[in-house]
């Protein structure tokens, strides 16, 4: 990861680094928040640079991820594969949104843990079939939620 961060900071200034650091899944602002934090920038700024770039992939996949997937699945064996192995890891750590529908997807964004979070989360709402009207709101509170936490644990410890 340590590369990744090095090529953005090389190529892009530090502020959109942080962005597209928040808008990459499995890093999300869980990574983004320290990082900022980690550059000198202050917790308000780092918090709201985390926001918006986990933000602003959600509407993108929450409209396009089933249309993707089904082309990609037709077109490529291997992604059949690849997406039934994800499916299938999704539903093990969504329980709580199968059980609470949106609500539990704030409940799965919210918690900054590895696997979980708004990409994660999307997925979750298009394999449970939640409304786009339901789960854009739910996991933007959950983003918030996971936004305050990752910056509060970040202040205190770098």
């Amino acid at each position: 990861m340590n590369e990744v961060f090095l090529w953005l900071d090389k190529y892009l200034s530090r502020e959109l680094a942080v962005l597209i650091t928040a808008c990459l899944p499995f890093i999300e602002l869980r990574g983004a928040i320290p990082l900022a934090i980690s550059l000198g920038f202050s917790p308000i700024k780092a918090f709201w640079l985390g926001i918006i770039g986990n933000a602003i992939p959600v509407i993108p996949l929450l409209v396009l991820l089933e249309p993707v997937r089904k082309w990609l699945r037709r077109r490529f064996r291997f992604m059949n594969k690849f997406f039934s192995w994800l499916d299938e890891r999704t539903l093990k750590k969504s329980d709580k949104v199968d059980k609470y529908g949106a609500l539990g997807l704030i409940l799965f964004t919210a918690v900054p843990l590895p696997t979980t979070g708004a990409w994660t989360a999307s997925l979750a709402a298009i394999l449970f079939k939640i409304k786009f009207r339901y789960a854009f709101p739910a996991i933007m509170v959950g983003i918030l939620l996971a936004g305050c936490v990752v910056t509060l644990m970040s202040s205190v410890f770098l």
